[in-house]
């Protein structure tokens, strides 16, 4: 049994749910090393072998119509929904907020409000995204959601790689990005704190080292999380699967998973990515073959070498 990442690199929801649930119908995908193309494995989709499915999108409206498929097939799962209310500057190819608020509501109609968490993430303040922005998309986005779910997850943007090339690009187009004072940041989480606990949601925080955000009321999280599953689905998981993931950062609290995803391969085109570019998501997406085992590219089962998980 392990449980299945749908995906950190990518958003599977909003752009592979066909390929998605072929791999489900198969019951296995093909996963390619990012960091060794060479290196691949046969990763087991059957329902006995999956303990939960994680998905983190910013739009699963594409996705909703497979939802009922999902659960007749005996999966459980669980979405990790982002939601933090930029605008095109920063996310110039997704939905409106309104109509993305929307999708999360009728999801959560759908397969029940403790399944589908908010992510306010990441926080970037620059010369356009100031404390009293946030304040206000923040209270938005949580007076539109508390009835719709019960926890929501936050994080302060890290400076990634791919990341960092974005921010450059942004400073091209006059937007700056920068670190503010320690104080800034502790008032701008109690604040958001006390709106998360008045109204009745637990908040946490996402892969960040910050001491003062337990004692604003802000915990460390756990964004794949073994103990959450065993609570939304009653159910008792081996101590294996209880165990931190060490392939992730020493911060993020996360069991260990299967990813299912790619980087490079997203087309929503935020700025702020750590998992890739615009234009390197539409050069891949045109090899992408929603029958192929791969998800992005074909396969060769003859001259190829597999792993089996």
């Amino acid at each position: 049994m392990q449980i299945i990442s749908a995906s950190r690199r990518t958003d599977i929801p909003a752009f592979y749910g066909e390929w998605f649930m072929n791999r489900i119908r198969e019951g296995y995908f093909i996963f390619k090393n990012p960091y060794n193309a060479k290196q691949m494995s046969k990763v087991s989709l059957r329902p006995e072998d999956v303990t939960a499915i994680v998905f983190w999108t910013k739009n699963p409206a594409p996705f909703m119509k497979y939802l009922d498929e999902l659960q007749d097939r005996g999966y459980r799962f669980y979405f990790q929904y982002t939601l933090n209310g930029y605008g095109p500057e920063m996310e110039p190819f997704l939905p409106s907020l309104e109509k993305r608020i929307e999708t999360f509501k009728k999801l959560s109609e759908k397969i029940g409000k403790e399944k589908v968490i908010w992510r306010y993430d990441p926080i970037i303040f620059s010369n356009v995204h100031d404390g009293n922005f946030y304040r206000e998309k923040f209270s938005y986005i949580l007076n539109e959601l508390k009835d719709f779910t019960t926890r929501v997850v936050i994080s302060f943007v890290d400076e990634y790689r791919k990341a960092t090339v974005n921010f450059k690009k942004l400073k091209e187009e006059e937007i700056e990005i920068y670190q503010p004072p320690e104080v800034i940041i502790k008032s701008f989480a109690a604040f958001m704190a006390k709106e998360a606990r008045e109204a009745g949601l637990k908040i946490q925080s996402c892969a960040e080292n910050m001491a003062f955000l337990p004692e604003v009321g802000i915990m460390p999280g756990k964004c794949i999380d073994a103990d959450y599953i065993e609570k939304v689905f009653s159910l008792t998981l081996p101590e294996k699967l209880h165990l931190k993931d060490k392939s992730q950062r020493q911060e993020c609290g996360c069991v260990v998973s299967k990813d299912v995803g790619i980087y490079d391969t997203c087309l929503h085109g935020c700025k702020y990515c750590y998992a890739g570019n615009y234009e390197a998501g539409r050069k891949n997406y045109e090899k992408h073959d929603p029958n192929s085992p791969l998800l992005i590219g074909k396969y060769d089962d003859e001259n190829e070498q597999l792993s089996l998980f």
